[in-house]
């Protein structure tokens, strides 16, 4: 009789966003004249840009022509699209990041959780609590925990609470990490890491033989200009950290799907018998044996992010999801409500009024002001007391989830 990964037994009942979409549909169902706001998952709302849906276009038609027809790509992306992103992501800040350390995916949401396939069994793990659920969730998968405990924190892995009390930056564990997930402008709490903090980590890595997730979905969102939107603008991070990028919240491809990882030839980890073993061989062949890459007429698009029309398309609807995190700041701070986060990201991180758990505040929000954002608890055990909000949306509905929360709410 065939038989089951009995390590999914162990994931909790449902994905954060399915159990959230589960309450609204419910709510829905039961108040169908209701309008509802959705400010919890992180979907954007404002159309592609123009110089990417022309390039799509333009691709489309060289599709049906024989002689400009595309069939098959190169699993690791097209050179021409590896190119752009080296020199305007990487070099232009300074990073030493080659075009063929670069791999073109449908996401890094998929990235963050393929890249486990090249890992053995025995690495510590440490993620930072709260955390995005799928660096957690795919580790629980591939068997690399045990069962979780009343929290919902799983056996084996090392949680690292990020807190008001240390500005949401996560601590350098006191015992030896292998594998460290960071992620910045954090998701969930809008934080962000100064050079200094990366800086540390980069050395407790070098120092540890530690490699680094660094996951830098959020970086379009730094507007200060001290900040650092990569890793590799820390000296020593090629040989210590992995870096996944994603199209989807700053280009709006979340339903076009293209992103990239950047795996350095330089980067390193042990064998069993003890050697080092180079990991961009490693993912090169896990790509190239489970991924056939991404199409032809989405890289085109995202080549387009590129062009002069496409960084400026690109700049206004980052700014424009910005102006949407700084209403949603200002209107709760207004109204009493302790905010984080929002500044240099797309995400506002509340703490919950009236010593509400997560989960009541997301029902009351939903069912007195029919506004939809996500329980910080679905995050990790320490972001029970808050509540994210995401800026993705319109600026109607924007001004209109804050008329209806500052009315209910304000102090």
């Amino acid at each position: 009789m065939a038989t089951i990964n009995d390590n999914y037994l162990k994931l909790k009942a449902g994905y954060l966003f399915p159990e959230i979409g589960r309450r609204v549909n419910a709510f829905a169902e039961a108040n169908p004249d209701a309008k509802i706001i959705r400010l919890g998952i992180g979907d954007v709302t404002e159309p592609l840009p123009e110089a990417c849906r022309a390039a799509m276009i333009k691709a489309v038609e060289e599709m049906g022509d024989r002689a400009t027809f595309k069939g098959y790509g190169p699993e690791q992306g097209y050179a021409w699209l590896r190119e752009k992103i080296a020199g305007d992501d990487f070099q232009a800040r300074g990073c030493n990041v080659d075009a063929s350390e670069i791999f073109i995916s449908d996401g890094s949401k998929c990235d963050t959780g393929n890249i486990l396939d090249i890992f053995g069994d025995n690495n510590t793990i440490a993620v930072t609590d709260p955390v995005y659920p799928v660096y957690v969730d795919t580790n629980v998968m591939a068997g690399h925990t045990g069962a979780a405990n009343d929290k919902s924190e799983f056996e084996g892995l090392v949680y690292l609470p990020i807190t008001a009390e240390n500005n949401f930056t996560a601590q350098i564990p006191t015992q030896k990490v292998d594998l460290i997930y960071l992620c910045f402008p954090n998701n969930p709490t809008g934080a962000v890491a100064t050079k200094e903090h990366l800086k540390a980590w980069v050395d407790y890595a070098k120092a540890n033989g530690s490699i680094i997730f660094f996951d830098a979905a959020y970086e379009a969102y730094i507007t200060d200009p001290n900040l650092p939107h990569s890793i590799y603008e820390i000296e020593g991070a090629r040989d210590c950290a992995i870096e996944f990028r994603s199209f989807s919240k700053t280009a709006g491809f979340t339903g076009t799907r293209c992103a990239f990882t950047v795996v350095p030839k330089t980067l390193t980890a042990k064998a069993s018998d003890g050697s080092d073993v180079e990991l961009w061989k490693l993912w090169n062949r896990r790509q190239t044996t489970k991924f056939n890459g991404v199409s032809y007429i989405v890289q085109r698009a995202a080549e387009a992010v590129y062009s002069e029309e496409g960084k400026a398309q690109v700049k206004a609807l980052v700014s424009f999801y910005l102006e949407n995190a700084k209403i949603i700041r200002e209107k709760l701070s207004e109204a009493g409500i302790a905010v984080y986060g929002g500044v240099n990201a797309p995400y506002v991180w509340v703490k919950t009024p009236n010593n509400l758990s997560s989960w009541d505040f997301f029902d009351k929000l939903l069912q007195t002001c029919n506004v939809v954002g996500t329980p910080g608890s679905g995050f990790g055990a320490a972001g029970e007391g808050y509540f994210r909000i995401s800026a993705f949306n319109s600026r109607e509905n924007v001004e209109e989830a804050m008329r209806r929360i500052t009315e209910k709410f304000k102090a």
